[in-house]
């Protein structure tokens, strides 16, 4: 059973449109696991009055990352006994932002991916620790018209290029909101939003570079077939009571990190944002081949 947050945290029960699919892994048997917790709160102040710390606690991930803070510096004071705060502002007030919470302490963190261009709307956390680096992205939208589409694009192949200067190093896990659904199967209607932002071909050839570059989509991965689970509603037309979604919150992950994945879930019936959590879990070394 899910616990109830509050009438914002809750299973819809009274939606008949959509059950919740989250997927849980098997008992672990005493096993070691790591748990990563990516979250679009699309506001965090907002977020907050809805029971965002109730669910962080409830949630108990080793590493919590969100998107689209919309704070600058000084505007909001956690109390998460046991995480470490990281945060990276937009320059614009009230934009973007990501933040990472992490129980163990990272080797280093940095902010942005190195490129003026792309570095000033907070978009981009790296923590790295003993095996592998954690990024939390939070990717531009192209917008209405595709106003911004060939920003998005150079966007792409920088982020890109940043990952795989990471991978040199050791592995990659990223996570964070896309915007893209990759594939006619990650969106209610496909057709009817060809070409229509975070489904263009464009958008979603390059997301087919970045997998190929090396890394799994890791929900796919467990449920390669499996429809009618999305990350975000519109807030209009009660889309999110007739499952009227997208799947464009993932977590990647670098195949070298491949025999450690232990499960996926896109927690759609935690409330209190347009975007819903997803979550990875994963071995720790050596622990998976472990009786």
């Amino acid at each position: 059973m899910y616990r109830i947050y509050g009438e914002r945290f809750s299973y819809c029960s009274h939606v008949h449109s959509y059950e919740v699919h989250a997927i849980k892994h098997a008992p672990n048997g005493g096993k070691t696991m790591k748990k990563l917790i990516s979250w679009n709160v699309n506001g965090l102040r907002a977020c907050v009055g809805k029971g965002f710390l109730t669910y962080m606690k409830e949630a108990d991930a080793d590493v919590f990352c969100i998107q689209e803070s919309k704070l600058q510096e000084g505007q909001i004071e956690l109390d998460l006994p046991g995480y470490h705060q990281y945060w990276n502002y937009a320059e614009k007030k009230g934009y973007s932002g990501t933040a990472m919470f992490t129980k163990e302490k990272p080797v280093s963190v940095d902010y942005g991916i190195g490129v003026e261009e792309h570095d000033h709307e907070g978009r981009v956390i790296t923590a790295e620790f003993k095996d592998y680096y954690v990024v939390t992205c939070y990717t531009p939208n192209t917008q209405e018209k595709l106003a911004r589409l060939d920003y998005r694009l150079r966007w792409e192949d920088a982020f890109r290029a940043y990952l795989q200067k990471l991978e040199k190093k050791k592995p990659v896990i990223f996570c964070g909101d896309l915007n893209v659904a990759h594939q006619a199967i990650d969106l209610k209607n496909p057709k009817g939003n060809r070409q229509n932002p975070g489904f263009t071909d464009e958008e979603r050839g390059k997301f087919t570079e970045l997998l190929a570059a090396g890394y799994i989509d890791s929900f796919r991965y467990f449920y390669p077939d499996k429809e009618g689970i999305y990350s975000w509603w519109s807030y209009r037309f009660s889309s999110r009571a007739k499952n009227n979604g997208w799947r464009i919150d993932y977590f990647g992950v670098s195949k070298a990190l491949e025999d450690r994945l232990a499960g996926a879930v896109i927690h759609t019936e935690v409330l209190g944002s347009d975007h819903c959590p997803v979550e990875l879990t994963l071995w720790e070394e050596g622990e998976k081949d472990k009786t």
